[in-house]
């Protein structure tokens, strides 16, 4: 797997992979990931730049939705521990 990008944002870490024809992108914040496997022989995405098209206000906004709801099942499930 090599990086191909970094994408910058202000709420989270943005990495775009590649591997076995298949592009990764995985968002990062604080101890928690999110990882979106994109396929370019199911697709039309012939590189980084497409990738990075997809990333958009309205992909971002239900990721940190998604990140909020996953920080709330960690605190839920260790507030027994």
């Amino acid at each position: 797997m090599r990086i191909l990008a970094e994408i910058p944002h202000p709420a989270c870490k943005i990495t775009v992979f590649y591997m076995n024809q298949k592009y990764i992108v995985k968002f990062e914040k604080g101890n928690l990931e999110q990882s979106y496997k994109i396929s370019e022989l199911e697709y039309v995405i012939s590189g980084v730049e497409d990738v990075k098209k997809l990333i958009n206000d309205s992909f971002i906004h239900q990721i940190m939705q998604r990140f909020q709801q996953m920080q709330q099942d960690l605190q839920h499930v260790l507030k027994d521990v």
